[in-house]
C-alpha cells in the first residue's frame, strides 16, 4: 500500500525544474529528479566553454533538506532508452509515482532559428526533445497510473505555443521550430483528459511565462524578453505545488493552460514575490 506521495520531475538540475522539485518536496513529496547534468559545475553552454550552474546533486540536497527524499537519475531527452529507463528507475526506487512533471526541454541547436535556417535535422531534434520523448514517457507510465487508480500529469508548455512574438529573434522573438514543438506538446494534456479522465488521470498545462534561469543568465539573455513579465523559478514551483495539492483544481483547471505567474500572484503562493 502506498504510504508516501512521490513526484517525478524531469529537467530538474536547475531553473524551473529544480524549483518545482523543491516546492513539491516542501508539499510532502519524495521526488525523483532527472537531467543530463548530475554534478553541479560540469555543464556548459553549446559553445563548449561558458559554464552553467546547476546539477542534480544540489537539487537532491535541497529536497533532502525539506525532510523528504530525493533520487537523482541521469536522462537525455534525445536518447529514448534513457527516458524510459529513468521512469523505470524512479518506479523501482520509490514503488509508485503520483505526479509526473514533464519539465525538461531540448536545449541544443535549432531552438532559435528562422524559417529559412530551420533544417530538418534541427526540427527533428526539437520535436524529439520537446514532444516525442514526453509522449513516450506518458505512454510508458500510463498503464501503471491507471492500475493504481490515477495520477497527475503536469506538462510545462510555453506561451510561444499560442502567442505571436513581439519582434524578430534577438529582439524579443523566438524560433519557429521551438514554437511549433511547444504548440504540439500543448495538445497532449486536454486529450489525456478526454481519453483517460474517467480513469483517474488528471493532466494540466503550465505556462510559466518569462522566467530568469541560470541558463539565460549564462547566455546574457535575461533582459531580452522585457516585453513580458518575468518571475523567479520559485514562483513557478509554488504554482505547481498548489495545483497538484488543491483538491478543487481538477474540476476547474484539468486539461487547461494555467498561467503560473498569475496564480502565484493571485493566491500569494510565494511570500515576498512580487515585491
Amino acid at each position: 500500500m502506498k504510504t508516501k506521495k512521490v513526484a517525478f520531475v524531469t529537467g530538474a538540475s536547475r531553473g524551473i525544474g529544480r524549483a518545482c522539485a523543491v516546492a513539491l518536496a516542501q508539499a510532502g513529496y519524495d521526488v525523483a529528479v532527472s537531467a543530463r547534468t548530475m554534478v553541479d559545475g560540469t555543464a556548459v553552454l553549446d559553445d563548449g566553454v561558458t559554464p552553467v550552474p546547476g546539477g542534480l546533486d544540489t537539487t537532491v540536497k535541497q529536497i533532502n533538506a525539506t525532510g523528504q527524499e530525493g533520487f537523482p537519475i541521469e536522462m537525455d531527452l534525445l536518447d529514448r532508452n534513457s527516458v524510459l529507463l529513468a521512469a523505470d528507475l524512479a518506479l523501482e526506487y520509490f514503488g509508485h509515482i503520483d505526479v509526473l512533471l514533464n519539465n525538461a526541454i531540448y536545449q541544443g541547436p535549432g531552438a532559435m532559428l528562422t524559417i529559412e535556417e530551420l533544417e530538418d535535422k534541427y526540427l527533428n531534434q526539437l520535436f524529439e526533445g520537446n514532444v516525442f520523448a514526453q509522449l513516450a514517457l506518458i505512454r510508458h507510465l500510463l498503464p501503471m497510473f491507471i492500475k493504481q487508480g490515477g495520477a497527475t500529469i503536469v506538462n510545462m508548455i510555453s506561451a510561444t505555443a499560442f502567442i505571436n512574438p513581439p519582434g524578430k529573434i534577438g529582439s524579443g522573438g523566438w524560433g519557429v521550430g521551438y514554437a511549433m514543438s511547444k504548440s504540439a506538446f500543448e495538445r497532449i494534456a486536454p486529450l489525456l483528459m478526454t481519453e483517460h479522465g474517467d480513469e483517474g488521470i488528471i493532466s494540466y498545462n503550465i505556462d510559466p511565462g518569462h522566467v530568469v534561469t541560470e541558463r539565460q543568465i549564462a547566455k546574457r539573455k535575461e533582459k531580452e524578453y522585457t516585453a513580458f513579465p518575468s518571475a523567479p523559478p520559485e514562483a513557478i514551483g509554488a504554482a505547481v505545488a498548489w495545483l497538484v495539492e488543491d483538491p478543487r483544481a481538477p474540476e476547474e483547471y484539468a486539461g487547461t493552460i494555467i498561467n503560473a505567474q498569475r496564480e502565484t500572484k493571485k493566491r500569494g503562493l510565494l511570500p515576498g514575490w512580487p515585491d
